[in-house]
C-alpha cells in the first residue's frame, strides 16, 4: 500500500512528489489523528460523550480550525455499533459515561486552511480484546478497497464486496446506519472563512460543497456519496473521498476513516492511493506482524 502521488483527479507519473493540494489534505488528516490520541489519552471512567466531543472541538480550536465538515461526535459501549439507532439525532454525542474496558469511537471532521479532513478512531478505555480483533479485520477492508477501486469496479459492487467480507468475518455493517447508509462520501476544499454557521452539526459551507456535487453528479450519472444503492452503480469518481468501513459484533464497533485519493491515471498503482499511511490503525497492523 502507497500513499497518494498525484494531485486529485489528475494524473502524474510514479516519481511525482505530493502536490500543495494533498500535502493540505495530509496535514489536515495528521491534525485529526493527533487530536483523536490526544483526546483518546485524557479519557477516564466517567467522562460523558458530550465532553470528549467537548475536548475534541477545544483540543482542535486551540491549533487554529474554525469551520467543521461536522462537529466531533464520540460513541462509548454498545453506541459504538450503533445498536438501535434509527434516527440521524442518535449519532449525536450523550450523557453515556465511559466505564472501563468499554470501546469508543471518536469521529471528528474540521477544515483547516480550506482543507477537510473526515475521521474516526476507535479504542477502548483498558482491555477490549473484542474490539481489538474488529480493529485487526479491517484491515482487509482496507485492502480490499483500495484493490476493487483501482480495478475501478462500480461503487455500488465494492460496497457489496465490502458486505460479504463483512459476512465471511462474522461481523454485521454498521456503516449501513448512517443516512443513506454509505460508506464513504467525496470531501473538497472550502472557502476558508473566520466563522461558518453550521446546520445540525455539519459546516453549511462544506453542505454546499456537497450538494453542489449531487447536483452535477446526477446531471452526469454519478453522485459525491458512496452507497448500496443505484445512484452509486458508477466506476470510482477522481476527487478525495473519505472511506469509513464500520464493522459491528454484539454490542461493540469499530471503524476507521480516511481519505481515498482517486485519479484519471490509466495507470492501476497510480489511479488510486490512500493519502497517507502513516496513521494509527496501519501502525497498529504494521506492529502486529
Amino acid at each position: 500500500m502507497t500513499s497518494a502521488a498525484a494531485s486529485p483527479g489528475t494524473s502524474s507519473g510514479k516519481g511525482g512528489g505530493l502536490g500543495a493540494e494533498l500535502r493540505g489534505f495530509r496535514e489536515v488528516q495528521r491534525l485529526a489523528y493527533e487530536c483523536a490520541e490526544a483526546v483518546a489519552a485524557q479519557l477516564k471512567p466517567g467522562v460523558t460523550e458530550r465532553e470528549a466531543a467537548r475536548m475534541q472541538r477545544e483540543w482542535l480550536r486551540e491549533r487554529g480550525v474554525r469551520d467543521w465538515f461536522h462537529l466531533p461526535f464520540a460513541w462509548f459501549g454498545d453506541r459504538t455499533a450503533f445498536v438501535d439507532f434509527r434516527i440521524p439525532l442518535q449519532f449525536f454525542p450523550t450523557n453515556r459515561r465511559l466505564e472501563a474496558g468499554m470501546p469508543f469511537i471518536l469521529d471528528l471532521a474540521p477544515v483547516h486552511k480550506g482543507f477537510t479532513a473526515d475521521i474516526g478512531y476507535s479504542g477502548s478505555l483498558g482491555p477490549n480484546p473484542l474490539q481489538d480483533k474488529l480493529l485487526a479485520d479491517l484491515e482487509a477492508h482496507r485492502e480490499l478497497i483500495l484493490r476493487e477501486v483501482r480495478e475501478r469496479r462500480p461503487l455500488r459492487e465494492i460496497y457489496q464486496d465490502v458486505d460479504r467480507l463483512m459476512v465471511r468475518q462474522g461481523y454485521a455493517n454498521r456503516h449501513r446506519a448512517y443516512p443513506f447508509g454509505v460508506i464513504a462520501h467525496k470531501v473538497d476544499r472550502v472557502r476558508e472563512r473566520r466563522w461558518s454557521p453550521k446546520l445540525f452539526g455539519f459546516g453549511t459551507q462544506s453542505l454546499k460543497g456537497l450538494a453542489s456535487d449531487a447536483i452535477h453528479g446526477h446531471r452526469d450519472g454519478w453522485s459525491p456519496l458512496w452507497s448500496p444503492y443505484r445512484f452509486s452503480d458508477h466506476p470510482p469518481r477522481p476527487g478525495l473521498w473519505a472511506v469509513e468501513p464500520h464493522l459491528g459484533f454484539r454490542g461493540t464497533g469499530a471503524k476507521f476513516e480516511e481519505i481515498l485519493v482517486v485519479t484519471d491515471s490509466e495507470d492501476p498503482e497510480q489511479s488510486a492511493s490512500w493519502l497517507d499511511d502513516d496513521l494509527p490503525h496501519v501502525r497498529r497492523w504494521a506492529e502486529g506482524k
